[in-house]
């Protein structure tokens, strides 16, 4: 059976970037590691720098359509951004890839503001989840108020300036009702979640909007099962002797168990919500993206397939 997808081994990928300099230095490396990823100087050059140049092209090239549109259109329009999609499972390494390509992406010339914006702001404050009795169903699609997150990017699709979206804490592990993210018309921006590419069963005859109609490129970061487990236990068992620790955390509860009962706790986590969540609704959505990296059980990319135009 024929794939939809060119496949490339590292080596093949890395020979992409052509002349593309390096632009992050070691030191900036450091702060966009997750807490749990051994990123390094070569991972982001054999594997980033080849999509931040294939990003760079798609940008301009829709840059380049957007001014076609005007000249036939006989006017101005407003400056619209290129959107781009990030899914994947929990601890998958997401964010880590979203802001490493935020950080390439912002050294080319033609797109210096690049914004991420997280799903993560979407989801419902815990007293909803709580009052519709879903809070152990936190991350599954019921979960966010996915509406809201249509009208963000429907505004920032009509190039509409300072766009507010909410912010999520990951320390009190709730929405910060005071706070909000801004996007004043930026050149990119990274939407990043579990939930990007989910498309519900639509409930009535017309069709649904999705998140993904408003991507221009979509990308999926893919891991085995058996990995995916291990990072986040690993992820777990740092976070309770650091982030924990604190006693405005939602998990402050979990900063004293012994490595024995974290490890049970976090198993259990893991395979009655994480495991869950992958299998029926994040997974299914891996077809839907336009590249998909596949990660190998050191956490670092070893395989890409990139969508047949």
């Amino acid at each position: 059976m024929s794939s939809p997808y060119i496949s490339f081994d590292k080596e093949e990928w890395s020979k992409l970037k052509a002349n593309v300099p390096m632009t992050i230095s070691a030191e900036q490396l450091e702060n966009l590691k997750g807490i749990n990823e051994a990123l390094t100087m070569e991972e982001v050059s054999n594997v980033y720098l080849p999509l931040s140049r294939l990003l760079n092209l798609y940008t301009r090239a829709s840059q380049q359509l957007h001014t076609v549109t005007d000249t036939f259109l006989g006017k101005q329009t407003k400056k619209v951004p290129f959107i781009i999609g990030i899914a994947g499972s929990v601890a998958v390494g997401k964010s880590t890839s979203s802001r490493i390509i935020q950080a390439l992406l912002k050294e080319w010339h033609h797109h210096p503001n690049v914004d991420i914006l997280t799903t993560d702001g979407f989801l419902y404050p815990n007293r909803v989840l709580e009052e519709r009795g879903i809070m152990n169903r936190k991350g599954f699609p019921e979960s966010y108020n996915t509406k809201k997150l249509l009208n963000v990017l429907g505004e920032l699709k009509s190039g509409n300036r300072h766009v507010t979206a909410p912010v999520y804490s990951h320390l009190t592990y709730d929405i910060l009702e005071d706070e909000v993210q801004v996007l004043d018309q930026p050149d990119i921006v990274i939407v990043e979640g579990i939930n990007v590419l989910q498309t519900p069963k639509p409930k009535k005859a017309e069709p649904e909007t999705y998140v993904s109609d408003f991507f221009d490129f979509s990308i999926y970061v893919d891991a085995h099962e058996d990995y995916l487990k291990k990072w986040y236990i690993n992820r777990f068992m740092k976070l309770r002797d650091t982030a924990f620790q604190d006693e405005k955390s939602y998990f402050h509860k979990y900063a004293d168990l012994s490595d024995e009962e974290a490890i049970n706790i976090a198993e259990d986590i893991w395979n009655r919500i994480n495991l869950k969540n992958l299998r029926e609704n994040i997974r299914t959505t891996r077809r839907r993206a336009d590249l998909i990296l596949e990660k190998d059980s050191d956490h670092f990319v070893d395989h890409i397939l990139l969508r047949k135009m």
